[in-house]
């Protein structure tokens, strides 16, 4: 975890005499502490920045968030990294370097947050909208940062404002209950001090739709299905969050707008890459070829659902890498499976040469999940039926010709999720959620034959409950810790 105390340092440039090779001294011409930075609105708003751009890091989610959706039944890991089949084969122990690749960053997101929440209200120079506004934006940060460590490990430490202002980051455990509670008064907090919307010079910030949806998706995870309820009936009340008119579009250039998008990853063309979409696609297009979408997941897609075309990208099926040479035709020798993921083969079509779209902005939540985690939180409070409204609007967003769903239980509210959420990480973690609550058992799933990849048809995949239930920590940040940090159960 990250110390408080050096923003940056500006250094003047030291030459070099070659004639004696000794070096000038460095002479220090200024530095900024937690302590002298925060003097304007600029210095607010550029720190909150520091925060976002963490989300580009390629160890935190910009890829490896992804590996925890690995063990899924929607894709294969692909790609030559050990540690990924570990994870996919919950094979996995304490030293895996899969689990111990985020876990800085995620306290580096916490930590930089609680950086804005302590000095941004000392602040003078400032308008009251871009302070709530930046405060808004650290809170929903920091809840973000746990949320990720609560999903993944369950019990993790909390580093509180005293903790953070006395650089005291060894820390013991706290429960998964005070982590959930924790992730609530925050994200309450920047449900009261964030916006509704922005215009176009602030794309990309979160949003209260933003706050509003993380808090739905915390509710379920803690089984407040009520409360899920109501706070996810003000995402989809509310215009600024609709669905976009076109499936499609959330994966495509056109998403830069979108109303869906409630939160994403940012990135611009030769300046701030974003290394989530080169996992994905093909490794003769200019990506790594990893994460190869299963036959189970193609299986699942009704005949005249368009969403299959929008996601998955099948043999016969043709690309335009914007390399001037028309359409590629997707082939056998691209993947093992099969099949490759289209929502994320996004090809900058507008400059010499194409090659991967780094300014695509990659959804990491979208109003399309609020709306289903509604629906089912009412099917399973008021029984079957009571989420068709919510789960028709979905479906007649993707096609008019999907027929409406009539009487849905969980099996309809299952399905649902699966096709409109394919390749956007939820799939692991929901199928956990209803393994617990006992609506299906994920040890059977993971075990049928269309949940593995061509070459992994002979193993056997063991999902014990409850310890597949949470990663453990890392081994390097137990070890660190000094005894401080006790590992998870049954590692």
């Amino acid at each position: 975890m990250r110390s408080k105390k050096i923003i940056y340092t500006i250094i003047a440039l030291a030459l070099f005499n070659s004639a004696c090779k000794k070096a000038l001294d460095l002479e220090q011409q200024g530095v900024y502490t937690s302590d002298n930075y925060f003097r304007n609105e600029k210095d607010a708003v550029n720190a909150v920045s520091g925060i976002y751009s963490l989300l580009e890091e390629e160890d935190y989610i910009g890829h490896a968030e992804t590996t925890f959706d690995t063990p899924s039944d929607d894709y294969w890991r692909s790609g030559d990294h050990g540690e990924d089949e570990g994870i996919e084969n919950l094979t996995y122990d304490a030293s895996n370097a899969a689990i111990r690749y985020p876990w800085k960053w995620r306290y580096e997101e916490i930590n930089r947050s609680t950086n804005c929440i302590i000095n941004i209200p000392k602040i003078t120079a400032i308008s009251e909208a871009v302070k709530n506004r930046s405060m808004g934006e650290a809170y929903f940060l920091r809840a973000f940062g746990y949320w990720r460590l609560m999903v993944i490990h369950g019990d993790v430490p909390i580093i509180t404002d005293e903790d953070y202002s006395k650089q005291n980051f060894n820390v013991p455990k706290s429960s998964i209950e005070e982590v959930r509670k924790q992730i609530e008064a925050d994200l309450l907090k920047a449900v009261d001090l964030l916006p509704e919307s922005y215009g176009s010079a602030d794309r990309g910030r979160v949003s209260k739709g933003t706050a509003l949806g993380l808090l739905t998706k915390l509710y379920m995870y803690w089984e407040k299905l009520p409360q899920a309820i109501a706070t996810g009936q003000k995402v989809i009340a509310n215009s600024n969050y609709a669905l976009a008119a076109n499936y499609r579009d959330n994966f495509t250039r056109a998403n830069e707008s979108s109303t869906e998008l409630l939160f994403s990853i940012q990135a611009v063309q030769n300046v701030v890459q974003n290394d989530f979409t080169i996992y994905y696609i093909p490794r003769a297009w200019g990506g790594y070829g990893f994460s190869q979408p299963l036959q189970g997941l193609s299986n699942e897609f009704e005949a005249n659902d368009p969403r299959k075309q929008a996601t998955l990208l099948t043999v016969g099926d043709q690309v335009d890498l914007g390399d001037g040479n028309g359409l590629t035709t997707f082939t056998a020798d691209l993947s093992a499976t099969g099949f490759a993921f289209k929502k994320y083969a996004v090809f900058n079509t507008a400059a010499a040469g194409g090659g991967v779209d780094h300014t695509f902005a990659v959804p990491l939540m979208r109003s399309a999940d609020i709306y289903l985690l509604v629906a089912e939180a009412l099917i399973r409070t008021q029984g079957a039926g009571a989420g068709d409204a919510i789960i028709n609007q979905i479906r007649r967003r993707a096609s008019t010709a999907l027929p409406p769903v009539v009487g849905a239980g969980m099996k309809e509210l299952i399905h649902e999720r699966r096709v409109e959420l394919a390749g956007e990480d939820q799939r692991h973690q929901d199928l956990m959620r209803w393994d617990k609550a006992k609506i299906i058992d994920i040890a059977a799933i993971y075990n049928l034959s269309v949940s593995k990849a061509p070459i992994d048809q002979n193993k056997t995949i063991t999902f014990v409950r409850p310890k597949n239930y949470y990663f453990p920590i890392p081994q390097v940040e137990i070890d660190k810790s000094k005894g401080v940090l006790v590992q998870n159960p049954n590692f």
